[in-house]
């Protein structure tokens, strides 16, 4: 796809990957709408709405305005997502509910009404929504989060069959842990910054801006529906039965 002249939505682009992947769009020449409850910085959007995802009316009116500003819409990044923290069975329901919420329906909302607008367009077009390794990991203390993250990475591949015969494609990017405001809350966890860092196959912490290039690089493969293609520096290559890690660290098989 050419991004110079593209129409593209982008969701929670008022900061971390979101705001890297409206930064990158626009360097290449597309024109950016962004969704987020929060302003994105200066110059970082052509335009922007302010948006509750998971809230069915104010999605439709905002991708409605989106399109209308730009005469349709070509690109859907579907970034939007919130984290959570606790043990199943102790979870409130109001807390499973509220990551559901945001990361499962409020993606299949933009992903209905920015698909909508494609169709009817009749251009074809390309989303890139954004799950998680979490998604197809087991996390304990995560689990609303990996579900709702699991429930995406199904999203796309429905979708892409659906929309396929339009011209759409529909592809998903998975991050690991990566520096955004998001992960900064995993600093009241003693060690677990630099055990990840330490067990990447690539070495250290991801950043918005190399998830966002992964972005770009979907959005290009023409021949490319249904994906979901990790961009986690290798983190969820790490095995808990590594045989070799005996060799290398003796003291850990004690």
């Amino acid at each position: 796809m050419e991004l110079k002249g593209a129409r593209a939505l982008v969701t929670g682009g008022a900061a971390g990957i979101g705001a890297a992947v409206s930064g990158r769009l626009r360097a290449e020449g597309a024109r950016v709408g962004v969704l987020d409850l929060a302003e994105p910085p200066e110059g970082a959007a052509d335009m922007a709405q302010r948006c509750d995802i998971a809230d069915v009316d104010g999605v439709e009116r905002a991708v409605g305005a989106v399109h209308d500003a730009f005469g349709g819409i070509d690109i859907a990044v579907l970034n939007a997502g919130v984290g959570g923290f606790g043990a199943l069975l102790d979870m409130p329901l109001e807390e499973w509910d509220r990551v559901m919420a945001v990361n499962l329906r409020g993606t299949f909302l933009c992903l209905r009404a920015a698909g909508r607008a494609m169709v009817a367009g009749g251009r074809g077009g390309s989303v890139v929504a954004i799950t998680s390794i979490s998604g197809f990991l087991a996390d304990r203390m995560m689990g609303h989060y990996s579900v709702s993250k699991a429930g995406v990475a199904e999203l796309v591949r429905v979708a892409a069959r659906e929309l396929g015969p339009f011209g759409i494609r529909v592809n998903a990017v998975a991050p690991g842990t990566t520096d955004t405001p998001m992960f900064a809350a995993t600093k009241r966890l003693p060690g677990y910054q630099e055990r990840v860092a330490e067990r990447a196959a690539l070495g250290g912490i991801g950043t918005p801006a190399g998830v966002a290039e992964t972005v770009v690089a979907l959005l290009g493969l023409e021949w490319v529906t249904g994906q979901v293609l990790a961009a986690d520096g290798g983190v969820s290559l790490w095995s808990p039965i590594d045989p070799a890690e005996s060799i290398e660290h003796p003291e850990r098989g004690a």
